[in-house]
């Protein structure tokens, strides 16, 4: 009867559905995200993967409630050689060295990661806590004696000479330290940023902890700054080509000290800053952020001062900031970066992954300075928002998350297609599980040389990525491309959370 009705009077039929609209409306707001499309991925599930990653690089005695359980305790006797006790920290990749360099900054990163979105972090904000605490227990240990630092545990060039698990290792555990008379101030003041940044992630929870850490900040960049020098100068033949400082240390000195200045608020590093800024390199426009170059990530910290703690002084480094943001912004005068012809941003062809993960998180870091100081950034006339920011980094996730010409996810263990043969020597070798037998130092390169999938999947890794062609051929053997990293993950813990977030996912 309804039907007759609405077909003889269309006017009554317009009012009705008119009616029934405003009714529904009201009875069911509309819901207004920051992000008008629906998630194109599971960013909660990416971040719980990203942060797990870190249990499977673990070194030394792993703790009863390892999640990661092919892996097993290595490493316990690292420092024996220089008779302290060396053992826990990270291997940063897939070889079984301990780097000090990368393990620094990846600490730094995690708890800049914590520190800015560790409030949306909900249930996995404890098990990052416990990835940063790995980091810095063993980065005390490193700094216990006064004016030294140890910064590496292992011979790279005989541990690349052999392809087996941390488990097995029978290379030399040689350890590599800096002091006054073989200074390393881009290494020893990394170390005081990841040390002053993680206090400020257990000031609340551990506050006895957190004054350790940051004791121990002050008084390790004391040293970097007052013995100056690169670290691969005395040390060329051990860390170098694997972790040369290219970049010099002014920038690890500016990094730290606005570290130190953020977890201590003591006007003698504003003062450091306002002093030292120019010397240091703030004002230097190489836009490349990662282990080795700190310049940009000191200015989009140092410009949160000015910008939310109306620290005048540093009024430089919006501007500074600002030019590093231009840079990144595809059709903009100053737009310099290089892009994939998938949208991939593309610095380089070894581990390019870890120049998008850590671009991406000082895009939604920055966006929350602008957007609490109600600010945008001027790009030759060009007015860039923070949603603009925002956006630029979602894309970048969600293409190493499977948004991409070959459909595949970077992340192992994400997605329906990611990489099989990731060069890592524990993921590829059977594990102790299922093969208790020690495997000898060149037996292990049969597998390495093979085209089996790696036998343990090592959950929530970022490999090194595609090509500037968006190519990714998933050889075990391309280390530039397939092989994981600690810095590489550090920084998305941070992107992955924000994310996840806005979209309702946490």
């Amino acid at each position: 009867m309804a039907s007759s009705l609405f077909s003889s009077s269309p006017v009554i039929f317009l009012l009705f559905s008119f009616t029934l609209s405003l009714l529904l409306c009201n009875a069911f707001p509309v819901q207004h995200h920051r992000h008008p499309r629906f998630p194109s991925h599971n960013y909660r599930d990416a971040l719980t993967k990203s942060i797990l990653f870190f249990e499977g690089q673990r070194s030394g005695k792993l703790p009863p409630n390892q999640r990661i359980t092919w892996r097993r305790d290595s490493g316990l006797s690292d420092g024996s050689a220089m008779h302290v006790d060396l053992a826990g920290g990270y291997y940063d990749a897939g070889d079984n060295v301990k780097f000090g360099f990368p393990m620094a900054f990846t600490t730094t990163m995690l708890s800049w990661s914590v520190i800015e979105f560790g409030g949306l972090m909900k249930g996995e904000l404890q098990n990052a806590r416990e990835a940063i605490r790995w980091a810095t227990d063993y980065l005390l240990k490193a700094t216990a004696q006064p004016g030294t630092i140890y910064v590496q545990v292992g011979d790279a060039n005989r541990d690349h000479a052999c392809w087996e698990r941390p488990e097995d290792m029978d290379t030399p555990r040689s350890v590599f330290k800096i002091d006054r008379n073989s200074p390393g101030s881009d290494v020893a003041a990394e170390t005081a940023a990841a040390l002053a940044a993680a206090s400020l992630v257990f000031r609340r929870t551990d506050p006895t902890y957190s004054k350790l850490l940051v004791r121990r900040a002050i008084r390790v960049f004391e040293f970097a700054d007052k013995y100056r020098g690169a670290y691969s100068n005395g040390l060329k033949k051990k860390v170098c080509p694997f972790y040369c400082s290219y970049s010099g240390y002014e920038d690890e000195l500016l990094w730290g000290a606005a570290w130190l200045h953020k977890a201590t608020k003591n006007p003698t590093y504003l003062n450091y800053i306002q002093v030292n800024g120019q010397i240091l390199g703030a004002d230097e426009t190489d836009n490349t952020f990662g282990w080795d170059n700190k310049h940009v990530g000191a200015r989009i910290l140092l410009s949160k001062a000015f910008l939310v703690q109306k620290v005048q002084s540093l009024h430089d480094y919006k501007g500074h900031a600002d030019n590093y943001i231009c840079s990144l912004i595809p059709g903009t005068p100053f737009s310099s970066a290089q892009y994939t012809p998938g949208g991939l941003l593309f610095k380089m062809s070894d581990s390019n992954m870890q120049y998008v993960t850590s671009t991406s998180f000082l895009l939604v870091t920055y966006a929350k300075y602008l957007t609490s100081a109600h600010k945008v950034v001027n790009c030759g006339g060009a007015i860039v928002t923070p949603k603009r920011l925002r956006t630029i980094a979602k894309k970048q996730v969600d293409y190493l998350l499977g948004d991409n010409p070959l459909k595949m996810s970077y992340m192992v263990g994400y997605g329906a297609r990611y990489p099989q043969r990731i060069h890592h020597r524990g993921s590829s070798l059977p594990s102790i599980t299922s093969h208790p037998a020690k495997i000898q130092c060149s037996s292990g390169f049969s597998v390495m040389k093979s085209q089996s999938p790696n036998p343990n999947i090592l959950i929530g890794a970022v490999v090194g990525g595609p090509d500037q062609h968006d190519r990714f051929p998933d050889q075990r053997s391309d280390y530039e491309q397939s092989e994981p990293a600690t810095y590489i993950n550090s920084p998305l813990v941070g992107s992955l959370a924000y994310l996840a977030h806005s979209f309702g996912q946490l």
